[in-house]
């Protein structure tokens, strides 16, 4: 099965030839690796460049054990080189390699040499390799698949596809289970032997269970509002655990530098300033974000708030949680109301306040949703996202879209 991720191979493309190490990162299972050693792969084939141009080395192969020797895998690149033409170098899973970080800035100095690299597990976040190529990498970050590439491969009519992306996600190799039983336990096991293993093992943590309590909580309330105490607070009520806010916090942080989780920040709309606390964490995927908490709350409306998030950043915006407060009467005096809006998404001087409301029965829901928005004094423009009929915009200028012209249509924020 061939999915094509347009999105990244256009980044690919853009950036090619640019005299810097292109690092992609990203989840472990995110299609990494099929984005850069078959769809790149393929465009510099189908571009004109010859196969002997490109020196493709998967370093998970057995057959390139020896290679992981980083004097030898630079002679290598080093020998292929045999003229000036472009030559293109497509490393897979580079952190096998002791001292890699050396190695490849070592390649850079040659001027016709293109490098491409990807990685997994705790030894490769961007965080750490950008520095260690001392301003010379490029980070292109790939997200699982979104729900219109995963709706190219799925048999079935968009709303059963939905249904199925919001409990499984889009990890690719969901797309080649057949039954619910398969993925469940495909999911589980990437949850447990994979994302949480890195974690552990990046930071060096002895007793892993506050870890998964933490992940566990984060995902049993994702899209609510919550900081390292509220959370300290909730092992305490609970389960009467005793976990630091800083140990907490310490988590969060590792959670983000996996990226497993992403945290949106609160920002003051009319203020024009960021708010320490609280602010949103969202998953990476759906599906493992379910996996989390063993498919027990599958929350339609906050997993359909959390695919907005990650489609608003696949398309390149930065996203706050909206803070707005407006001064109002009660009962003869004035007091100060804070509403929130979902998110306030940022490309350039682009701005777009959107709520995500799963159903709009009826006009006080309707009002509900538009309320917060009302209360922007701006003229960016304002989006309600829903799973009911959408496409129209509303006296005040709101434009109502569903979320399957939302997410299927790449251009959609911008009509």
């Amino acid at each position: 099965m061939k999915i094509a991720r347009p999105l990244y191979l256009k980044r690919l493309i853009g950036a090619k030839n640019d005299q810097m190490i292109k690092v992609i990162t990203g989840i472990r299972r995110c299609g990494k690796s099929y984005l850069l050693n078959t769809l790149f792969h393929d465009y510099l084939l189908e571009s004109g460049v010859r196969e002997d141009q490109i020196i493709q080395i998967p370093l998970d192969d057995a057959k390139n054990e020896e290679l992981l020797d980083p004097k030898k895998l630079s002679n290598y690149i080093r020998e292929k080189i045999v003229d000036a033409r472009e030559y293109y170098c497509l490393l897979d899973e580079i952190q096998l390699v002791e001292n890699f970080e050396s190695v490849l800035n070592g390649l850079l100095r040659i001027e016709n040499l293109d490098i491409y690299v990807t990685g997994s597990n705790s030894r490769f976040l961007s965080s750490d390799i950008l520095t260690e190529f001392r301003g010379r990498g490029e980070e292109i970050r790939v997200y699982p698949l979104s729900f219109a590439e995963f709706m190219s491969a799925y048999p079935g009519d968009k709303n059963t596809g939905f249904d199925e992306y919001c409990t499984y996600g889009g990890l690719p190799l969901i797309m080649m289970m057949e039954t619910p039983e398969r993925k469940v336990e495909y999911l589980a096991a990437q949850q447990k032997n994979a994302y949480i293993n890195d974690v552990i093992e990046r930071n060096k943590i002895r007793e892993d269970d506050d870890l998964v309590r933490v992940v566990e909580t984060i995902a049993s309330s994702v899209g609510s509002l919550t900081s390292p105490y509220k959370i300290s607070d909730t092992f305490k009520s609970t389960i009467k655990a005793e976990v630091d806010p800083k140990t907490v916090s310490s988590y969060l942080k590792y959670l983000e530098e996996a990226f497993l989780v992403e945290k949106s920040l609160r920002f003051d709309v009319k203020g024009k300033k960021y708010l320490s606390t609280p602010y949103k964490y969202y998953f990476t995927d759906p599906g493992i974000r379910n996996a989390f908490i063993n498919f027990r709350q599958p929350n339609d409306s906050h997993v359909m708030e959390n695919i907005i998030y990650l489609e608003l950043r696949r398309r390149g915006f930065q996203v706050d949680v909206g803070a707005v407060k407006v001064r109002t009467t009660k009962n003869g005096e004035y007091v100060n109301q804070q509403y929130e809006v979902d998110f306030v998404a940022n490309l350039g001087n682009n701005r777009i306040s959107i709520q995500s409301a799963y159903h709009i029965y009826d006009e006080e829901k309707r009002e509900q949703e538009t309320r917060s928005l009302m209360a922007i004094d701006d003229s960016f423009k304002k989006v309600v996202i829903t799973r009911d009929l959408g496409g129209y915009r509303d006296e005040n200028g709101v434009i109502f879209m569903n979320i399957y012209d939302f997410l299927l249509d790449g251009d959609s924020l911008k009509q």
